[in-house]
């Protein structure tokens, strides 16, 4: 029997997205946070989660400042995406670079991609985005900002734009605003109907809960609840997530902590010949440098682990930022290595 031969075609033609565990004493090439919490409240397992996780909406929607109705869960922004997709279809449109998992999910589930590059800037191409939604009518049209991985906030005007002259959906994925000076796009929700934010805790300290949130009209929630899965955000997630929000001068101090040691890992890696450090509103920084793969192995030799762009933006590399003892050894390895 040829396995592969069972599977649809969309399914046989797609990579999966690679998520491999490399042993090393650094570890920044994963974008989470270096700052965890820990979870000690008991939690009944013997009882299925709330399925509506309303406790958690709740304070989500009292620190975002909407209404719980306006905010649905899921198991990270992954499962939020893929049920967007599943619900609307597509065409599905994006620029690249961006989140992998768009183009990933999209695929996977059969529906039609449309890419735009990015502009020199690697702001958003917003003439010949406009020309594709105009000829190509997408369903959904996914922007990340700040990006993965460029680190930049793309123009809110162009943004904006893009919110006007769609007929489809618009998600603004803010997995990484929280570290940026720039506006949210949430209090705008009233004002563009077809806007939908995503949100993620999983930046912030909690990546191991898998928790995320979309934000949007009511209509868009329902919709989108008809194909979510039945008790998908569990009861240890739910509880540790909601108590996260109710005290939340750790989850404030350490994302404080992390903008002042990415301003840090900028100004020290700018003054390096060789390096050319892209300017950041996440939590990591994106450098193009000479023989990025030396560096990149070298790095690891030394027991630092980034993460390889080169396959994504020519000659870059991503470094997630860590704690400040963490950024030490990545930019003295990195010095020595130039």
């Amino acid at each position: 029997m040829d396995i592969k031969k069972l599977a649809r075609p969309n399914i046989r033609s797609l990579r999966a997205y690679h998520a491999e565990v490399v042993p090393c004493k650094v570890k920044l090439d994963a974008n989470e946070s270096p700052y965890g919490i820990k979870v000690l409240d008991t939690v009944m397992t013997n009882r299925y989660p709330d399925p509506s996780a309303k406790e958690l909406r709740g304070l989500v929607a009292k620190d975002l400042k909407v209404k719980p109705e306006n905010v649905l869960h899921g198991n990270g922004s992954d499962e939020i995406i893929s049920n967007l997709i599943m619900t609307f279809g597509g065409p599905v449109l994006y620029p690249v670079p961006t989140f992998s998992m768009y183009g990933i999910i999209s695929q996977a589930i059969g529906e039609s991609k449309v890419v735009i590059p990015l502009d020199k800037d690697f702001d958003l191409d917003l003439n010949r985005m406009l020309k594709s939604i105009k000829k190509e009518g997408p369903k959904l049209i996914f922007l990340s900002s700040p990006n993965n991985p460029t680190g930049n906030s793309f123009s809110s005007e162009k943004i904006s734009g893009i919110i006007r002259q769609s007929k489809g959906l618009v998600i603004v994925d803010e997995a990484y605003q929280q570290f940026s000076d720039k506006d949210s796009f949430v209090p705008l929700l009233e004002k563009y109907r077809n806007l939908v934010v995503l949100r993620t805790l999983s930046k912030v300290g909690l990546a191991g809960l898998r928790v995320g949130f979309m934000i949007a009209d009511k209509d868009i929630i329902n919709e989108v609840n008809k194909v979510r899965l039945p008790f998908n955000l569990n009861s240890l997630s739910q509880k540790a997530a909601s108590d996260a929000l109710k005290n939340k001068k750790l989850m404030r101090s350490s994302i404080s902590a992390i903008i002042a040691e990415r301003k840090r890992l900028f100004r020290e890696m700018a003054d390096m010949e060789g390096i050319g450090p892209y300017p950041s509103d996440a939590n990591f920084i994106l450098f193009r440098v000479n023989d990025a793969d030396r560096i990149f192995r070298g790095l690891l030799r030394k027991g630092v682990l980034v993460r390889d762009m080169t396959g994504t933006v020519e000659d870059c590399l991503r470094v997630t930022v860590g704690t400040p003892g963490e950024n030490t050894v990545f930019l003295k390895a990195l010095k020595k290595l130039l």
